[in-house]
């Protein structure tokens, strides 16, 4: 198995702005979104906030020392939009700029190559008092965003990311409304999809005219999952899982790779008058080239038909006889190496990353100090597995990223989930490698 991953290959960690940063009031840092909605009583658990986090902002030398005590060779973070501009548009802070090529800069120093996502999640409150993702605007103003950074950072970061998840921000932030912005409305949350659709076209364009150096990389993360019929030999739970790998996957797979929404789930929306606006012109902004597609990957995805002949009327299923994660996600290693496979077979990415991959669970520290996590050992073991079976059948994965480097805010569910592959106490920010980390480790070395 390990002959299978290159020497170039890249084995990373990831985690995301305000997930670890805290620090949201230094540095002359705008509001985003996810402060006023962790602010807002009900929102999440315990009324845990990213007000600190993992304290990132000021631990990130250490942080970095851990990365490299790991052995890891690509950390994989986010930039918070409201520290390079507090308003989303207007001008940029040159305090947020310092911080994160300082970061960069700290890598680089241990040789740990800086992978970049310009969007995971924390719109800036500004422009969503403005209508946020609903906003055609705010397209344009994220591609200006993204121009600047690369302009600002792009002379040492070469591997970038538009957006992350952007069929999480649409769904779970303006469908059920357990993410900032909170809203519940299927219209507002259709509408929202085909907004990051085009600020992820444009932004890319923005990028690409910004910097044209040979090493420059620019992609998207999509958060995909492997969808199954609960029945292979019922028809019609076969035809629900077509839907719903079209509705989950393909409205975010089609726009990226062929300008273009996938039929059935077009027709869906359209008789139910949900349509998103789609102007002249639309189609021809979308897909344009990507150097690789991000993808994260936790689970899989099992639908019954409920009623026959109407495939988008279906239920997920609970496997029996499966472990779950503290998420209550099933552990199925097999569908990451499906998944790698589909999208490689019908869409031809020039180069895939698994850019999350990893699991939560009811982490402790045991008495001697150390955090005995097996379930997630052999979480990691096995995803990789499946990773090496799918490069094995031609997929052209050129990395892995273990989410998460660091337990941190889990969103709606504050501080009451760990996905760390190092354990953080949140009164005293101390940090201990856990077993996994420790694993993690030994497996990189091994490959050298």
């Amino acid at each position: 198995m390990k002959s299978l991953f290159s020497r170039n290959f890249l084995w990373g960690v990831a985690t995301a702005a305000y997930q670890v940063e805290g620090a949201v009031r230094e540095g002359n840092r705008g509001l985003s979104i996810w402060d006023t909605f962790s602010h807002t009583p009900g929102r999440t658990y315990m009324g845990h906030t990213g007000d600190v986090a993992c304290n990132h902002y000021h631990l990130y030398l250490h942080d970095i020392a851990l990365m490299s005590q790991i052995g890891v060779n690509a950390y994989r973070f986010s930039i918070a939009w409201p520290r390079i501009i507090p308003d989303g548009s207007g001008p940029t802070n040159p305090a947020g700029v310092d911080w994160y090529s300082r970061l960069v800069d700290a890598l680089l120093e241990v040789g740990i190559t800086p992978v970049a996502t310009l969007y995971h999640w924390d719109l800036p409150q500004t422009l969503e008092e403005r209508g946020g993702w609903r906003n055609r605007e705010t397209a344009d103003y994220f591609a200006d965003y993204a121009a600047r950074v690369v302009d600002l950072l792009g002379d040492r970061v070469y591997l970038w990311i538009t957006l992350n998840e952007p069929q999480v921000v649409a769904e779970a932030g303006h469908l059920s409304g357990i993410h900032a912005p909170g809203i519940r409305d299927r219209q507002a949350a259709i509408t929202a999809s085909h907004v990051l659709n085009l600020a992820h076209a444009k932004a890319v364009t923005a990028m690409r005219a910004i910097n044209r150096n040979n090493n420059f990389k620019v992609g998207i993360t999509l958060n995909l999952s492997k969808v199954y019929p609960a029945d292979p030999t019922n028809p019609d739970d076969v035809l629900s899982a077509e839907f719903v790998d079209a509705r989950s996957n393909g409205w975010y797979l089609e726009p990226v790779f062929n300008k273009r929404y996938p039929e059935q789930v077009l027709e869906r929306y359209a008789s139910n008058f949900l349509l998103p606006r789609l102007d002249t012109g639309d189609f021809d902004i979308l897909s344009p080239p990507i150097d690789f597609l991000g993808i994260n990957n936790y689970t899989r995805i099992v639908v019954r038909a409920v009623k026959p002949g109407e495939p988008w009327k279906c239920e997920t299923v609970r496997p029996t006889g499966s472990t779950y994660t503290e998420m209550g996600w099933e552990v199925a290693p097999d569908g990451l190496r499906d998944i790698l496979l589909q999208v490689h077979e019908k869409y031809h990415p020039r180069e895939i990353m698994v850019t999350e991959n990893g699991a939560a669970f009811d982490d402790r520290i045991d008495n001697d100090g150390k955090v005995n996590d097996d379930k997630r050992v052999e979480y990691l073991r096995s995803y990789i597995a499946s990773a090496a079976e799918a490069i094995k059948a031609g997929v052209p994965l050129t990395g892995y990223f273990v989410w998460s480097f660091l337990d941190n805010f889990e969103w709606q569910h504050g501080y009451s989930k760990r996905f760390g592959i190092v354990y953080v106490d949140y009164r005293t920010q101390r940090r201990i490698i856990k077993k996994s980390g420790y694993w993690y480790q030994k497996w990189i070395a091994s490959l050298k």
